[in-house]
C-alpha cells in the first residue's frame, strides 16, 4: 500500500506538471525551460528522454518518456506522452501548447509482477497556459473550457482487452482556471489554487472473457476547488520517503465541492444491487511534512441509498453532517508529539421502513441522532511510519512502536432515542508503571458525564422486548454507582477520578 501510494502521488504530481501548465517558465527561452522542467522530474525519481527540435519561435518536444523504478516491487513505470510546444512569446511569457488529443501511455511491470499497458487520451478545449516572472519565482495562469482524460487500451501480459466489451473510464472537467506560483532555490515550493465547473466521472466495467458481471459508477460534482503548498527537495528520493521528509518534502493540500452525487449499479446473473449518494458540499484535506500527517474531510446535506438481491429492504440514510480529523506523527522523536482523533456523525436519520424493523410500534423517538467524539493528546513514536526496516521490526515484535502521554476528550456526545450522553476529560500516562493497571500506562485525571434520559430508555427497550428487565435492572444499578442525579428530570452526572496512587474515584466516593 505505501509504494502504491509512492507511486501513484509521483505520478500524479508528473503529470500536474506536463499537462497542467507548471513546466513553463517566463523571461527565459523555451530550451531553458524544457530544461528546468527536465531537471525537476529528474530530482523527482524520473528518467527522462525525449526529442526537441526549434523552428521559430517554437520549440517542440516529441516523444516524451518517464520511467521510473520502483525496487521494493522489483517493477517499473513508464509514461510515454505526445507533442508538446513551448513558445516564446516575445513579451517576457512563454506559452506550452498541447494538441486537443494528447495520447499518454503507460507501462507497468516488472520481472516478478504482472505486465500492463495503459493507453489513457488527455483531451482539452480552449486549454491556455501562459507564464511570467523569472526562472527562480514564477507565476503562471491557464484556463481551459474543458479537460479530460478516458481509458482507451489496455493489454495485460501481451494480450489486447477488447475495450468495447471490457468498458471505459473517463473524468471531465469542464470551465476550468488556476494560477501557480514555483519558486526555485534549496526547496521548489509550489502554491497551487484551481477552480472548475462541473465534474463528471464514470467507470463503466463487464466481467472479462464473457462473464455476466457488469460494474457502473457514475457521480460529478457542479464545481470544485483546490488550494495547495508544495515543498520539493532538489534530491528527492520516492523509495525513501522518510529521507525525503526529513530533507523539507510536504504537501498541504484542500479539495472543496459543491452538490456532489455518485450512484453506482452491480449485476452479477440475475443479482443487482445498486445504490446512490449525494452532499450538499464536502471538504478534503491531506498534509504531511515531518511533523506529521493531517487527513479531514467533512460533508453536509448527506443522503445515502442502498438495494439490492441480498438486501432485505432498501437502505435510506441521511446526514446532516459526516466528518472525520485525524492528526498522528510520522517520525520517530524524544519528544512528545501531538495527535487527535475526531468523529462525527450529525442529525443522523433513517427511513421508517428501517426503524420498522425494531420497532414497529413507533416507541422510540424517532429524532436525528448524532455521534461525535473529539480527541487529543501526545505521544513518542519511537520508529519512522515511513521507513519500511523500521515497520519490518514492528511487525515482527521486535520493537514497541511508542507510548502515550497525554489523552484529552475534548467532547463526547451521543444523542438517540431520546437519551443524551456528554462529557469531557482529560489524562496523563505514567509508561513507567505498567503495574498498576495490569499492562497499560497508570493514568491520572478526570472525566465529567452527563446523561439525560436514561431511564426513559431503559424502560421503553424493555417494553419492546429488546432489553430482559433483570439487565435494564443491572444498568440501572450501576448508573446508581457511578452516578448521582443532576438539574432536571431523568438526569445524572457523574465525575470521575484516577489518582497518581492507583485509586478511582466516582463523584467523590473510591471504588478501587
Amino acid at each position: 500500500m505505501m509504494t502504491s501510494w509512492k507511486t501513484t502521488a509521483t505520478s500524479a504530481v508528473a503529470l500536474g506538471v506536463a499537462l497542467g501548465g507548471s513546466a513553463a517558465f517566463a523571461d527565459v527561452t523555451a530550451e531553458e525551460v524544457w530544461a528546468d522542467w527536465r531537471g525537476y522530474m529528474s530530482d523527482a525519481g524520473y528518467t527522462v528522454d525525449a526529442t526537441e527540435s526549434r523552428s521559430g519561435d517554437t520549440l517542440t518536444v516529441s516523444g516524451l518518456t518517464m520511467s521510473m523504478q520502483i525496487p521494493e516491487e522489483d517493477a517499473a513505470v513508464t509514461m510515454t506522452m505526445g507533442d508538446m510546444d513551448f513558445v516564446d512569446n516575445g513579451d517576457g511569457t512563454v506559452s506550452i501548447s498541447i494538441p486537443p488529443e494528447l495520447p499518454i501511455s503507460i507501462s507497468v511491470g516488472g520481472p516478478d509482477s504482472e505486465e500492463a499497458d495503459i493507453g489513457l487520451t488527455y483531451a482539452s478545449r480552449a486549454l491556455d497556459i501562459k507564464v511570467s516572472g523569472d526562472p527562480s519565482d514564477l507565476t503562471y495562469t491557464y484556463s481551459a473550457e474543458m479537460l479530460g482524460i478516458s481509458l482507451n487500451q489496455l493489454v495485460v501480459e501481451g494480450e489486447a482487452i477488447d475495450m468495447a466489451e471490457f468498458g471505459s473510464a473517463s473524468l471531465e472537467m469542464a470551465d476550468l482556471s488556476g494560477s501557480t506560483r514555483m519558486q526555485v532555490g534549496e526547496m521548489r515550493r509550489s502554491e497551487q489554487k484551481v477552480t472548475t465547473g462541473a465534474v463528471t466521472y464514470l467507470m463503466d466495467f463487464s466481467e472479462p472473457e464473457g462473464g455476466s458481471g457488469r460494474f457502473v459508477l457514475r457521480g460529478g460534482a457542479d464545481g470544485l476547488d483546490f488550494g495547495g503548498l508544495f515543498n520539493l527537495p532538489s534530491d528527492m528520493d520516492t523509495s525513501d520517503m522518510a529521507r525525503m521528509l526529513a530533507n523539507g518534502f510536504a504537501f498541504d493540500g484542500t479539495f472543496s465541492f459543491t452538490n456532489g452525487s455518485s450512484e453506482f449499479n452491480f449485476k452479477e446473473d440475475d443479482e443487482v444491487v445498486q445504490g446512490s449518494s449525494s452532499s450538499t458540499s464536502g471538504v478534503l484535506r491531506v498534509a504531511m511534512d515531518s511533523s506529521g500527517l493531517a487527513y479531514s474531510g467533512n460533508a453536509e446535506g448527506v443522503d445515502m441509498r442502498m438495494a439490492g438481491a441480498d438486501i432485505p429492504f432498501p437502505i435510506e440514510l441521511a446526514m446532516q453532517e459526516a466528518g472525520f480529523n485525524i492528526r498522528m506523527p510520522i517520525m520517530a522523536s524524544d519528544e512528545q508529539q501531538p495527535f487527535e482523533l475526531g468523529v462525527t456523525l450529525g442529525d443522523f436519520t433513517m427511513s421508517d421502513m428501517i426503524w420498522g424493523v425494531f420497532d414497529p410500534a413507533g416507541q422510540l423517538p424517532r429524532d436525528p441522532a448524532t455521534v461525535a467524539v473529539d480527541l487529543a493528546g501526545t505521544v513518542k513514536l519511537f520508529f519512522d511510519l515511513l521507513d519500511p526496516e523500521q515497520m519490518e521490526a514492528l511487525d515482527s515484535g521486535e520493537t514497541v512502536p511508542g507510548e502515550i502521554n497525554a489523552l484529552d476528550i475534548n467532547s463526547l456526545t451521543v444523542r438517540a432515542a431520546g437519551a443524551e450522553l456528554t462529557g469531557s476529560g482529560a489524562f496523563t500516562f505514567d509508561n513507567t508503571d505498567l503495574t498498576t493497571f495490569d499492562g497499560m500506562p497508570a493514568p491520572s485525571g478526570e472525566a465529567s458525564l452527563m446523561l439525560k434520559g436514561g431511564n426513559a430508555l431503559l424502560d421503553k427497550l424493555v417494553a419492546m422486548g429488546l432489553l430482559p428487565e433483570e439487565e435494564a435492572m443491572g444498568a440501572r444499578m450501576m448508573m446508581g454507582l457511578f452516578a448521582v442525579p443532576g438539574e432536571g428530570d431523568d438526569t445524572l452526572t457523574s465525575t470521575i477520578q484516577v489518582q497518581e496512587n492507583g485509586q478511582i474515584l466516582a463523584n467523590g466516593q473510591r471504588i478501587k
